[in-house]
């Protein structure tokens, strides 16, 4: 990276919460570390193949996710 860049990161970060300076290198890490195998989480094996099985069903069955909330704040009154 060029000094230019990182000067800008520097000023712009000076004042800046703690919180921000958080977020910002948790950015920074899903940016800079690959991430094609790595998982945040383990699946069983019977999670993994529930999953799996799903790559091949009908997509047509599916409920959007927009009519699915509409659904709900109709059938729970919200």
């Amino acid at each position: 990276m060029e000094t230019t860049s990182i000067a800008l990161l520097v000023q712009k970060l000076k004042n800046a919460p703690q919180s921000v300076l958080e977020r910002v290198i948790g950015y920074v890490d899903a940016l800079v570390e690959p991430t094609t195998n790595s998982k945040p989480y383990i699946l069983s094996k019977k999670q993994q193949q529930i999953l799996d099985n799903q790559l091949n069903s009908d997509k047509t069955t599916y409920t959007d996710a927009e009519t699915l909330y509409t659904d709900l704040k109709s059938k729970y009154e919200l």
